[in-house]
């Protein structure tokens, strides 16, 4: 007789784990499957946590390797990069093993193992030849992402990388080719250039971070150059092939020129696909769009009425955190609350040095809404917290209705940007004016008096730029 559950979510990642843990806690009996073996999905394992750890390492690296400029007096910095990744792989396992102990607090039932549809109130799971089928009467598929290549070309995760490749290189590469001006390839590629390697970036578009506050992406690019990275925009990539010595790419611009260069590796982060593929879906009959993403409502329910989806698999930005809000939410609804996920205050962050944060919206969709609207800037050079520890690049910007003063978008280039854009999502989030920030006091010496300053200069009344 197969065991039966009220609820079960299908991905172990930070939208599924989340929502089977708040399942539990609202008293319903919740089993979740994940494939890998471990907890916490691409976020965990392949993604937001190894690459932060990664960019830390680096970042210590290289000042460490500059602590002369300062008046620090040290030996020959060398680089062990067999140590730091098993660093990194000590962070991600405590982290998951953190998960299943929370599972076993909450009281919810881990199957390791794929889930798929064998009705739309039975699941198989398989794990290692063996096979398991329980009852249940509502199912959350929270399967997440995965990379996408470019047509014609695949990861062998040596040569040619996905992120996944990107963050476990065993040897410093002396080059790498970044196909993709994207976050994730950024923040890769800051990783390795901090580390040594030549880093090169091949961009379709003729912009960085498509999507991003146009103003806040060319600053971003004049700082990444300045640190040693190279572009090449308004460039499409025709080929790839592997060689002897590494890969070859071939290349042709907006002119028609064309281009061949060599690298030693090359990472293709040109995006993400829903993963779905073990998922049997057309055997209950679930819909997904042009794009291979699950089909929901507002209250994330699929065409099927006891089949739910949330996170990568449905629209919305990729996110950690939003699936994560949406687990809770789809949680709520499900047990009969009001489950809720206000869109338009969900914040993004580049984990580079300088870090790039953002909320609400940019100034390229307001124009396109024919939103009026006023800006504030300031600068983290005129910064007293970010000049006394010499992180003085870029700045902080406020989008404001121009009648209603309310905040509609921030956009953020500078020291500790992930962690000041906090403050503004919470403001947005109770509806806060340019006014209601200009006028709470912020504590001296701050990065975050650069956001009261840019406050203040949306009605041009700044007082220390």
């Amino acid at each position: 007789m197969s065991e039966k559950f009220d609820v079960t979510v299908i991905g172990g990642g930070p939208g599924g784990y989340v929502c089977a843990i708040r399942l539990s806690q609202l008293g319903l009996k919740t089993a979740c499957i994940e494939y890998r073996g471990a907890l916490g999905g691409t976020c965990l394992n392949v993604g937001c946590i190894p690459s932060k750890n990664l960019l830390n390492f680096s970042e210590n690296f290289h000042k460490a390797k500059n602590f002369t400029n300062i008046g620090i007096e040290v030996g020959e910095v060398k680089l062990n990069l067999d140590k730091m990744m098993k660093n990194k792989e000590k962070a991600v396992t405590d982290l998951t093993k953190g998960i299943e102990f929370l599972f076993k607090k909450n009281k919810v039932t881990y199957f390791k193992g794929k889930g798929s549809f064998k009705s739309s109130n039975e699941i198989l799971i398989s794990a290692d030849n063996n096979e398991t089928l329980i009852q249940t009467a509502k199912t959350i598929i929270s399967t997440g992402s995965e990379p996408v290549s470019i047509p014609g070309i695949d990861f062998d995760e040596e040569k040619i990388l996905s992120s996944t490749g990107a963050l476990s290189i065993s040897k410093l590469p002396k080059k790498m080719i970044i196909v993709g001006g994207g976050y994730i390839g950024l923040e890769m590629g800051s990783v390795w250039s901090r580390l040594g390697t030549q880093v090169e970036v091949i961009e379709f578009l003729d912009h960085i971070t498509p999507g991003m506050d146009k103003e806040i992406s060319k600053e971003f690019e004049k700082i990444l150059k300045k640190q040693g990275i190279k572009f090449y925009l308004n460039t499409k990539v025709e080929k790839i092939n592997k060689n002897q010595n590494g890969v070859s790419i071939n290349t042709i611009d907006k002119s028609n020129k064309k281009n061949t260069i060599e690298t030693d590796v090359v990472l293709i982060s040109v995006g993400r696909k829903p993963f779905t593929k073990y998922l049997n879906l057309e055997k209950v009959g679930v819909q997904t769009n042009e794009k291979g993403m699950v089909k929901v409502n507002k209250r994330f329910e699929t065409n099927i009425k006891n089949i739910y989806a949330i996170g990568d698999v449905i629209d919305g930005p990729m996110l950690a955190h939003k699936a994560e809000e949406e687990g809770i939410a789809v949680a709520e609804i499900i047990a009969g609350q009001s489950g809720h996920v206000n869109y338009e205050v969900i914040p993004g962050v580049i984990y580079t040095s300088p870090e790039v944060a953002y909320v609400g919206k940019t100034e390229e969709q307001l124009k396109v809404n024919k939103t009026n609207y006023k800006v504030g800037k300031f600068p983290f050079m005129a910064n007293s917290r970010a000049k006394a520890i010499n992180e003085s690049e870029g700045f902080v910007k406020i989008l404001a209705d121009t009648k209603s003063d309310k905040v509609l978008g921030v956009h953020i280039i500078g020291p500790h940007a992930g962690e000041m854009i906090a403050e503004m999502s919470v403001a947005m989030e109770f509806g806060a004016s340019s006014e209601d920030i200009a006028r709470t006091c912020h504590a001296h010496p701050t990065f975050s008096e650069a956001i009261k300053e840019a406050a203040l200069s949306v009605d041009k009344r700044q007082i220390h730029s």
